[in-house]
């Protein structure tokens, strides 16, 4: 069996899909209730990472485990030491972390990735670069507007489709030879927020007009519903990338056999939320 953390995320719900798909007894667990379009058979626990005593049901019986962190904990100065702890106890073989690319590039830091290394446990890592779906924050705008408002407008970076993050994850949990291995997930080419509303255009059957933001005007923004800590990292990231932050990794067609998906089918398969 395989347990699924952070099961009704971006990521979460295509993971739990593949692994149903292929055949897979999986435990959810999140700390609400299953998604709405949870697949049936699935065993749900409401838990959360940081609750190790709470999270212990969900891991009796389970093999592996796929471990999502919440922001919050790590700006918290949590640790998932306990949860790696309860996973020893209920016979958990393999756990595979979702990171994030600002670990290799030095931004965030690695505790949960040194806690999973040092658990005693078989163990992947995947560090994403930026998700695709990121792009959601703009669809009330360009419903209403078609209108895309960010800062750095002609940066790129190699976003990800987490429908990908989600396949590699499924691979990494259900194959062998991928124990001690950290996957650097991203995009098939870097794509610019201006080239991101080009592309929402195309997918709405009109242009979509960029509109650039200061990066004040950003932080004001963003500073409504993220930690300030995050805001700051993430428009240096955005800003002012490091080389290895535009890179793209080959990782994500070394683990599926075939390249990673453009924005432009992230946001073909999602046009519903932009039209």
């Amino acid at each position: 069996m395989i347990v699924v953390t952070g099961a009704t995320g971006n990521v979460g719900r295509p993971l739990v899909r593949a692994l149903v798909e292929a055949g897979e007894q999986v435990t959810t667990v999140s700390r609400g209730t299953a998604a709405p379009d949870a697949p049936e058979g699935i065993r749900h626990r409401q838990a959360d990472v940081g609750d190790p005593v709470g999270l212990k049901p969900a891991l009796e019986g389970a093999d592996a485990l796929f471990l999502l962190t919440s922001g919050e904990l790590m700006l918290g100065g949590g640790n998932v030491d306990g949860a790696l702890e309860a996973a020893r106890s209920c016979g958990v073989r393999w756990v595979v972390l979702l990171s994030s690319q600002g670990v290799g590039s030095l931004r965030h830091p690695p505790q949960f990735e040194n806690a999973v290394k040092g658990s005693g446990l078989e163990w992947t890592v995947l560090r994403p670069a930026g998700f695709a779906s990121n792009a959601f924050q703009w669809a009330e705008s360009v419903r209403e507007r078609r209108e895309v408002a960010a800062p750095f407008g002609d940066v790129a970076l190699p976003v990800i489709d987490p429908a990908d993050i989600a396949e590699v994850a499924a691979t990494v949990l259900r194959a062998g030879g991928h124990g001690g291995a950290t996957y650097e997930l991203t995009g098939p080419v870097p794509v610019s927020p201006r080239q991101q509303a080009a592309a929402l255009g195309d997918v709405v059957g009109e242009p979509v007009r960029f509109v650039e933001q200061s990066p004040a005007e950003a932080r004001a923004q963003m500073v409504r519903f993220m930690p300030e800590q995050v805001v700051d990292s993430t428009l240096a990231l955005l800003g002012t990338p490091y080389a290895e932050e535009q890179r793209v990794s080959p990782d994500v067609e070394r683990v599926l056999g075939r390249p990673p998906r453009a924005f432009a089918e992230w946001a073909a398969r999602n046009a519903a939320a932009f039209t």
